[in-house]
């Protein structure tokens, strides 16, 4: 915003005469970054000291969590199930239950897998159009057909973000021109491009709002916008696995993010205020990433103190099936029998083995209400 004459003027960020040439204040951002490249040393470093079945399921709870909470943020609802069976036949993770996924999922984890698998790899128009084409494969955005894989045109009118009843709406943010795209995008892909001096992190925030302030798309830009962010903290870490997901945490803070997207977008190119959000909800994703793959890592810890001296195979069985999310209840002699095909002495006798080693707890309560857990994560 300027004034001239006493008049306020309102501009938006891309109408700047300094358009694109960001700037931020690097030391009032210099301890936040430091805190994030600590804070992803360390999560990379727990989960390197995995097992490689360990590793992936870790990677592919995160892979699912980004896809679902990505779409959330735009108000598609995914099956969680489906993008986690399309992720794992992908990456061939050999996980039960897989399930057919609908042409809708088959095209957002195709785009994330190419993003964050293919990371060092060019990022290019032809590429940006593939990941569009793959987000709408029927050519339409619910009922309105609208161009894919190609950029939108003059045809479509202002691209605006808009809220509030008809004749009462809110402009919140009006992108360039169509007739400027092509020379917006070459800017911004020669910049991504570049091995400059500036930090991955810092460059995946500066990518976020550079993408998505030029909306070179009809629908989809945010989904990508936060796909080319991935690319960019993906390069940052150095590894195609993904243990946090900062979809999920801006999916969390929907509003703020929106907020903080439409004041930059009316503010100058100076985005010291947006890269201070950024990094601090970068930093909770991170944090909260710990309690996400809580249970991968419990159960890493156990069975590294079970394989120490290794259990029946009806035993392993029983274990893992306890670990599954939809596992309920705890466990006594009969389940047991069930789950592992064998008679009740048999399951007995398992049972009281793994209580003695302390890989069974038992619960208050005697005779038929005998029952058991696991040992409780914070005590393993």
């Amino acid at each position: 915003m300027i004034t001239s004459n006493n008049a306020v003027i309102d501009m938006w960020i891309h109408e700047h005469q300094n358009w694109p040439n960001f700037t931020w204040d690097v030391e009032s951002l210099a301890s936040k970054l430091a805190d994030i490249r600590h804070r992803q040393g360390r999560l990379l470093g727990r989960m390197e000291g995995l097992g490689f079945e360990f590793k992936c399921e870790a990677s592919l709870s995160t892979l699912t969590n980004d896809v679902v909470k990505s779409s959330a943020i735009e108000g598609e609802n995914l099956n969680p199930d489906e993008v986690r069976s399309s992720i794992a036949r992908r990456l061939g993770i050999d996980i039960a239950g897989l399930i057919p996924a609908s042409r809708d999922v088959e095209g957002i984890v195709e785009m994330m897998l190419d993003a964050t698998q293919q990371f060092s790899k060019p990022l290019t128009k032809d590429r940006l159009f593939d990941w569009h084409a793959a987000l709408f494969p029927t050519g339409r955005s619910g009922m309105h057909k609208i161009t894919v894989g190609g950029w939108r045109t003059i045809d479509t009118g202002p691209m605006q973000v808009v809220s509030g009843p008809i004749g009462k709406e809110k402009v919140h943010f009006e992108a360039p021109d169509a007739d400027r795209l092509e020379k917006e995008m070459q800017a911004f892909l020669k910049w991504f491009g570049n091995g400059n001096d500036i930090d991955p992190v810092i460059k995946a925030g500066i990518a976020h709002l550079w993408f998505v302030t030029i909306h070179p798309f009809e629908d989809g830009n945010g989904r990508i916008a936060r796909a080319i962010g991935d690319m960019a903290l993906a390069r940052a870490d150095g590894t195609q696995d993904r243990f946090y997901s900062l979809s999920s945490q801006i999916e969390a803070e929907r509003k703020h993010y929106y907020a903080q997207l439409e004041k930059q977008q009316r503010a100058t190119p100076d985005i010291t205020d947006w890269l201070s959000w950024f990094l601090d909800c970068l930093g909770r994703a991170i944090f909260n990433a710990e309690t996400t793959l809580g249970n991968v890592l419990f159960k890493a810890q156990l069975w590294n103190t079970i394989n120490q001296r290794p259990v029946n195979d009806r035993q392993r069985l029983v274990i893992n099936l306890m670990f599954e999310d939809d596992f309920e209840g705890f466990m006594n002699t009969s389940k047991y029998a069930k789950l592992a095909k064998c008679s009740n002495d048999t399951a007995l006798r398992d049972i009281q083995e793994l209580k003695e080693r302390g890989i069974f707890i038992q619960n208050p309560g005697r005779g038929r209400s005998t029952s058991y857990r696991l040992p409780d994560r914070e005590k393993t």
